[in-house]
């Protein structure tokens, strides 16, 4: 029934675990652990909303950003949130297998367990400053205050 539904399914998955993988090598490889794709591309909005990650839902509120995250399962103290730089929020967590339940008893079992993390691209220059975050009902939701881009730092010609 799942082939039919959804027949790229596994492709996305399989796709998304190579992107994965050569990112992984390439975070080893480099320096600075710069990302191999940018924030904001195709992997970071389409396949996880595919593949049953953390959605989430961004707003542009005058002043501030506000991200809600749909992490039912997740506990509080598991989750994780950076902000990157000042256009890329980092969501990570943490959500525990039932370990009671036999594997041969499910007919399916489609809840992910493990480790997640999710980058969430920002429209706007934000700050850590007066930052808020709240979790109620599965749904975390972080408010960040919007600041002016930075300015850089002038060379004098001699």
């Amino acid at each position: 029934m799942m082939g039919k539904m959804y027949p790229f399914h596994s492709l996305w998955r399989e796709m998304e675990k190579r992107r994965a993988e050569l990112e992984t090598m390439y975070q080893q490889a480099s320096e600075g652990g710069k990302r191999l794709l940018l924030p904001g591309g195709i992997t970071d909005q389409l396949l996880p909303a595919i593949r049953g990650d953390v959605r989430v839902d961004g707003r542009d509120l005058g002043e501030n950003v506000t991200v809600a995250a749909d992490m039912p399962g997740f506990q509080k103290e598991n989750i994780t949130i950076h902000l990157l730089n000042p256009q890329t929020l980092e969501l990570s967590g943490k959500r525990s297998e039932e370990k009671e339940a036999k594997t041969e008893d499910y007919f399916v079992r489609e809840r992910i367990s493990g480790q997640m993390r999710r980058l969430v691209p920002l429209p706007t220059y934000v700050s850590e400053d007066n930052s808020q975050a709240m979790f109620k009902d599965g749904v975390l939701t972080v408010t960040l205050k919007k600041t002016a881009l930075p300015e850089r730092p002038r060379i004098e010609i001699q």
